[in-house]
């Protein structure tokens, strides 16, 4: 029954977390803890080092073994039974306290915690009694805590959240005890302290000025007593009674802020999601800041636009530029060749009809002479013929006169 209940419990707690982690803000938003002064609650889970235990163990066995050996036959054997205690003392410590940051990320705490932590078993005796045996580890420590965070630099695993290691020292306060079905034991209060404690922890949860804290660790509340064990258990050894609170601990640390630093405009913007006003005032801004960027943009649209039509008009007044002068250049280029072929052929044709001129008029001359030569010497009562015949002879550049073909006359006439 008392092993279903611890069950339970632990249950519960585990669903506490996943909760916390499923309703938590994101990590991004968890990198400070802006409280200056701070409470907190810290339920944990404990599994303390009391080694102690076995004389409690061998105690119920000494009983159970005269169980047996008080009954008389074989039916009141099979009546007698035990249970044995727990071989880890398992509970569930609850601390409370007051935290102060002095600087960024470095607290201070004083913390005050209770430690309860009850074994019992059943046995049955040869006539089918049942007796009860117990015995309780109570304590109250009472402890100072320092906090750092680490530098995120330091830590590769999460962008976000704070990670953080703590050290602390333990006293003890009255009401550090055991108490036993067969008596009392208490503790001394020592004035400078009964243990130590560290552990590592991480923000991973957080709702405005409330935060949750993981933490895993390892303490030790190591107390002593005027009193033996064997005045709380048989056959318990006769020197003073020590034992310890301490052991391994898994803590889930909730704070509540009622002093806190300003905040980042950031932080302040995502704590006042739940106000209607601002955040209809965000969603105008975006809406303002999406025109503004749409307006930059057609601007620039425009302006671009804009260039690329006066680059395509430079091109082309430039190619049209470059094919005009290409043209102009290339037409006087025709223009001068063919003044300069016309030039040349018809100085061709103007030496060629000279040359053909030449050619006919020394012809003319020829045939002159030769029939010339071959006609009858004209009469003498004619002077004026010779000397018209040697005017040629005179004037060499003009062509002689062909003489006409019926003044010319046969020897037949």
């Amino acid at each position: 029954m008392k092993s279903q209940s611890r069950f339970t419990i632990l249950c519960i707690l585990t669903a506490l977390v996943f909760a916390t982690n499923a309703f938590a803000d994101s990590d991004e938003k968890l990198d400070h803890d802006y409280s200056i002064l701070s409470v907190f609650v810290q339920p944990s889970i404990s599994f303390i080092s009391f080694t102690e235990r076995e004389y409690f163990q061998n105690a119920i066995d000494t009983i159970y073994y005269g169980f047996r050996e008080s009954a008389i036959n074989s039916a009141e054997s099979l009546n007698v039974a035990k249970q044995d205690f727990q071989k880890v003392n398992f509970c569930f410590p609850v601390t409370a306290g007051i935290q102060w940051q002095f600087l960024q990320d470095h607290f201070l705490s004083a913390g005050i915690g209770f430690i309860y932590d009850n074994e019992s078993v059943v046995l049955t005796d040869r006539n089918s009694g049942t007796h009860s045996y117990e015995y309780t580890l109570q304590g109250i420590p009472l402890f100072l805590e320092y906090r750092f965070a680490l530098p995120k630099n330091f830590i590769t695993l999460s962008t976000g959240g704070l990670f953080s290691i703590a050290v602390r020292w333990y006293w003890v306060l009255p009401g550090t005890e055991i108490y036993t079905t067969w008596g009392y034991l208490g503790a001394k209060t020592p004035l400078f302290g009964a243990g130590f404690g560290a552990s590592v922890g991480y923000l991973f949860a957080s709702w405005k000025n409330f935060k949750l804290y993981g933490d895993i660790g390892f303490n030790s509340i190591s107390v002593k007593s005027n009193k033996k064990f064997s005045d709380i258990v048989p056959g318990g050894p006769d020197e003073k009674a020590k034992w310890n609170l301490g052991g391994i601990l898994l803590q889930i640390r909730g704070t509540f802020g009622f002093w806190n630093k300003p905040r980042p405009k950031d932080d302040d913007d995502d704590d006042d999601d739940d106000n209607p006003s601002l955040r209809k005032k965000r969603f105008m801004d975006k809406l303002r800041s999406l025109k503004d960027s749409t307006k930059t943009d057609s601007v620039k649209t425009a302006d671009s636009a804009s260039v690329d039509s006066a680059k395509t008009n430079v091109a082309d007044s430039v190619s049209a530029n470059v094919a005009d002068s290409a043209k102009a250049t290339v037409a006087d280029s025709v223009k001068v060749n063919i003044a300069d072929s016309a030039k040349v052929d018809s100085s061709t044709v103007k030496d060629s009809l000279a040359a053909d001129s030449t050619k006919s008029n020394v012809v003319d001359s020829a045939k002159v002479k030769r029939d010339t030569a071959s006609a009858p010497p004209p009469p003498a009562n004619k002077p004026e013929e010779a000397t018209s015949v040697k005017q040629p002879e005179k004037q060499p550049e003009q062509p002689a006169q062909p003489v006409p073909a019926e003044n010319v006359k046969s020897k037949g006439d």
